[in-house]
């Protein structure tokens, strides 16, 4: 998770835009929404909506599409040391407020969708300890057919985007719904060089009319973007330079359509997977795993290295290999239930720590440029491509001037998730390392790339 409050000065506005936030890949308002395609709005406090996915609900509701917004918390915590207005009097205050400002999003011509909304009134900053409120009024809401789920970015970096988000994206992938994310506090503390991930998403682009009808909504938000007093406790939660973020003539969405699914649900997939079988994919006992496994430690261009993290350490077979040619080593995995296993098979090894992390986003808490290799085998498609960039992005902040970055996956396709291993592979060419191994054949790829600079040895 990341810090910030409010308070910080944040990314500047101009930054995003020198980068290129409005030149991304369109978002097209018919491939993601219509009149037999209704949209669920998820919003974790009143203006989240309003802030992030305005222009989407003017727009679809303008092209006759049926928009159900649902608030999770009135966002009472907004002003928590208000000398003048007590949460009870803030929470009426700012659901008042989401009417209006949804009022503005409602065009006033024929062939309009309808646009209704619900608030469910649990804890501002708890919406993790309410999941099953939360997930049986988006269950409830997409009931009647096919929809596209829209909720706040589930990295977004504060603790009810991301359990909001997060809960949106087990749905959407159990039943098969389209997602879109908005970011909000992302623009605030995010650096468009270091996280990368923005550089996959999509824009919806925003016409006149339609900005002029979210400046309205937005300036509805009363509470949120003026004082609520003169007293220095009530100030204005949004700034000016805040808000910038969200006077684009575009909103930018992270998009994954149907059927795919990514780095959300890795926890639940892998320990329901290895809860039914302990060793999935037969790692003990295959020929083919024990040759690949030896080629890995052929291909290392080093007898021994100092600290090494291996992302993705399953059930911790390679683990204990790598921990013999190791000072230190940190093996990482999104499964609680195969760390149990490799905590077995790696007992003795006191240099070893395992850690529980889902990867990208959790990534691991070491210095830059304190990694003598970084292994990355048989993860990389089950993750989205702006994951993917953003795993590499950590590793090479990570690896040490001279150290190694070890790739090795399956070359056959790999259904239901985004990709294959060639594209996880050719993702890696643009980090400006050196090839030193190359091993291809018909099952599988393993490269071994070295950062620039330090000693060969």
């Amino acid at each position: 998770m990341v810090s910030f409050t409010h308070l910080d000065p944040g990314t500047k506005e101009t930054l995003w835009m020198e980068a290129g936030v409005t030149k991304l890949p369109a978002l097209v308002l018919d491939d993601v929404a219509g009149v037999s395609r209704p949209l669920v709005v998820l919003s974790a406090h009143p203006d989240d909506e309003t802030l992030g996915a305005a222009g989407l609900i003017h727009q679809a509701l303008r092209a006759g599409t049926a928009v159900h917004v649902i608030v999770a918390t009135a966002g009472e915590a907004s002003h928590p040391d208000s000398p003048t207005h007590s949460p009870e009097r803030l929470a009426g205050i700012r659901v008042d407020e989401l009417a209006r400002a949804l009022g503005e999003l409602t065009p006033h011509s024929p062939g309009a969708g309808t646009l209704t909304f619900e608030t469910l009134g649990l804890p501002d900053g708890q919406l993790a300890q309410h999941q099953p409120d939360v997930e049986s009024a988006i269950r409830k809401a997409t009931a009647n057919g096919r929809v596209m789920l829209v909720a706040p970015y589930r990295h977004d970096g504060h603790t009810d985007h991301d359990a909001l988000g997060t809960m949106a994206a087990h749905i959407a992938e159990e039943l098969g719904l389209g997602l879109l994310e908005y970011p909000i506090w992302y623009w605030h503390w995010a650096t468009p060089e270091r996280d990368t991930e923005w550089e996959y998403w999509r824009s919806l682009n925003l016409d006149v009319d339609t900005i002029r009808a979210k400046a309205r909504a937005t300036a509805a938000h009363r509470s949120q973007v003026a004082p609520l007093s003169d007293a220095p406790q009530d100030a204005a939660l949004l700034q000016e330079t805040f808000i910038q973020h969200f006077q684009r003539s575009g909103e930018t969405f992270r998009f994954t359509p149907p059927g795919l699914r990514d780095s959300a649900t890795a926890s639940a997939t892998f320990d329901g997977l290895y809860e039914h079988r302990p060793d999935p994919w037969d790692y003990l006992g295959s020929a083919y795993e024990r040759r690949k496994r030896a080629i890995t430690l052929a291909s290392l261009p080093r007898s021994r290295y100092g600290s090494v993290m291996e992302l993705g350490c399953s059930i911790g077979v390679l683990s204990r290999d790598l921990a013999q040619r190791a000072d230190t080593l940190l093996a990482v995995d999104a499964s609680r239930v195969a760390l149990e296993s490799a905590a077995e098979r790696l007992a003795g090894f006191n240099h070893v720590v395992l850690r529980h992390a889902v990867l990208p986003h959790e990534w691991p808490d070491v210095k830059p440029g304190s990694q003598d290799l970084v292994v990355v085998s048989e993860i990389g498609y089950f993750l989205a491509a702006d994951e993917l960039d953003l795993l590499y992005a950590r590793c090479l902040e990570a690896l040490s001037a001279g150290g190694h970055l070890l790739l090795c996956h399956w070359l056959h396709p790999v259904r239901g998730w985004p990709m294959d291993g060639a594209q996880v592979h050719a993702a890696a060419q643009g980090l400006g390392l050196k090839t030193k191994v190359l091993h291809r054949e018909t099952d599988f790829v393993l490269e071994v790339l070295e950062k620039p600079g330090g000693h060969n040895g």
